[in-house]
């Protein structure tokens, strides 16, 4: 099979999709690897480090497209690549669908193959192309937070671990999973009082027993969460439906009850945010104010420290990406249930229910579309 890497486009998206190590491993399984001119300087992978792993250097993006059978990417296909893709061709990428409804219906109208890396399923429910990136993030979450809370930056000039005489900051993270965890590690390390609040008790439960004695738990409702973003330094958005538009948990008006000067971190802006008055930000422009909160909803956070991300995906992806290559993505999909959970779409046909529900556009069941 012929894989193609192009140069992510996204702004300040320094990511790249395949490592030099990953393109020596597909070609080893055969396959040719294409990689567009300069795709991985960002990540601080040279052409010729591609070049001598076995891959093959295309000056465009348009190259790219037309040699791949399969393209691998790190972020959704954006407005410039959407007529790039063709009718049968693999994508296999990020794609959080639900959050945008052009995308949808651009990739619809491509009758390409789209594979999200962030609905791929284990038994066990983990999602295992998400968690590297929601480990960056979370971590990164609240170290951004931490930074906006300065007052040069906007924010209430609190210094979250405090120093003797003066209480530390007080983080509240919205979601016990792996954002939610890692954002909550942090902080903690920080020295800041943290709550995280979840709906899962058995998940809080476990929380409860493994994490710092300065992070306490709390059952997610509307009464627990106004009472503690009414007392918040940092709010941390960590919610995650997998596939589906995230819940809107903090909503406009709770913001008025919120000290001026807070800031809110919302990871799950990917997937249309989780709370009300957040919207897609850049690493360009990453803040804006709303009734006197810092918001911060960079929708590509870990492309920020992509040496760390890129390694980090790679190592989860390739595996997969092998897979795809080696049995072509329909006896992938057949013979792997984690595959086919990550096929939201065929030939125009969405076989991803979350991504049906969230524009209210038809549904195939993916067993059916298979076939």
């Amino acid at each position: 099979m012929k894989i193609g890497v192009p140069k992510e486009i996204k702004t300040n998206e320094n990511r790249v999709a395949l490592t030099p190590t990953g393109a020596e491993v597909l070609k080893k399984n055969g396959h040719k690897v294409f990689i567009e001119k300069n795709a991985g300087m960002g990540s601080g992978f040279t052409d010729a480090e591609y070049k001598k792993a076995g891959a093959t250097i295309l000056n465009t993006p348009k190259q790219v497209y037309d040699t791949a059978d399969m393209i691998m990417k790190v972020k959704e296909p954006i407005k410039p690549e959407y007529n790039l893709i063709r009718k049968g061709q693999t994508v296999f990428t990020y794609f959080h669908f639900a959050s945008s409804r052009e995308l949808t219906v651009a990739m619809m109208k491509s009758k390409c193959i789209a594979i999200a890396y962030e609905t791929v399923q284990k038994e066990d429910n983990s999602l295992p192309l998400l968690i590297p990136m929601s480990e960056v993030a979370g971590r990164m979450a609240s170290q951004e937070g931490a930074k906006y809370l300065e007052r040069t930056m906007g924010g209430r000039g609190v210094l979250l671990g405090g120093v003797p005489g003066v209480e530390p900051g007080y983080v509240v993270v919205l979601g016990g999973g792996i954002v939610g965890t890692n954002a909550a590690k942090i902080a903690a390390g920080f020295g800041a009082r943290v709550t995280i609040l979840d709906n899962n008790l058995s998940r809080l439960r476990y929380l409860d027993d493994v994490m710092p004695k300065n992070i306490t738990t709390m059952m997610s409702n509307v009464g627990n969460i106004r009472e503690c973003v009414r007392k918040a330094d940092l709010v941390i958005g960590a919610v995650l439906i997998a596939g589906a538009k995230a819940p809107h948990l903090v909503t406009r008006d709770m913001l008025k009850i919120m000290k001026p000067g807070a800031v809110v971190v919302d990871v799950s802006v990917d997937q249309g945010g989780c709370i009300e008055t957040c919207k897609p930000t850049t690493h360009e422009n990453p803040t804006y104010v709303v009734d006197g909160i810092v918001h911060y909803c960079v929708a590509n956070m870990p492309g920020a420290v992509p040496f760390t991300s890129t390694l980090a995906l790679t190592n989860a992806t390739l595996p997969y990406a092998v897979e795809i290559a080696n049995k072509g993505y329909h006896k992938a999909c057949t013979e792997n249930e984690e595959i086919k959970l990550g096929l939201n779409m065929i030939d125009g046909k969405i076989t991803y229910k979350g991504v049906s529900d969230a524009f209210g556009f038809d549904y195939t069941d993916v067993n059916e579309a298979l076939v």
